[in-house]
């Protein structure tokens, strides 16, 4: 397998850990809630509620499907992965129906156009 055929992927799964990681590690916390709550709430609380806001008004869901559909008219695979890794952060963020449409679009879309790239010319048979 080739390492160019490899990256999208392996971004994809960095892109869903890495939302599983903001999740679980910055905005699930009961702690992190009440630091952002203090009077003297640190910088990066700001951080945290951008992300808050976004799963509340499903962005992250929306955002993964407008791609996921600009990747069916285009013949981009940065489309293809964008779409994927979308789907894969919006899963994260509580938009499970968008996102786990984005990821499957995205996915089948990079897969499709990985094989376009390295499919032979023409087809001779076996003698």
């Amino acid at each position: 397998m080739r390492i160019r055929t490899l990256v999208p992927w392996l971004l994809v799964a960095l892109a869903g850990a890495g939302a599983a990681w903001l999740r679980y590690g910055l905005i699930e916390p009961a702690a992190m809630a009440e630091r952002c709550t203090a009077a003297q709430a640190p910088a990066w609380c700001a951080l945290r509620q951008a992300l808050v806001t976004g799963f509340l008004h499903d962005a992250y869901g929306i955002a993964a499907v407008v791609v996921a559909a600009l990747s069916l008219l285009r013949r981009s695979r940065t489309l293809a992965w964008l779409a994927a890794a979308l789907g894969a952060f919006a899963l994260q963020f509580y938009n499970y129906e968008p996102g786990a449409l984005a990821l499957l679009v995205g996915s089948l879309r990079l897969v499709h156009l990985q094989g376009a790239d390295g499919a032979p010319a023409a087809v001779t048979p076996a003698r």
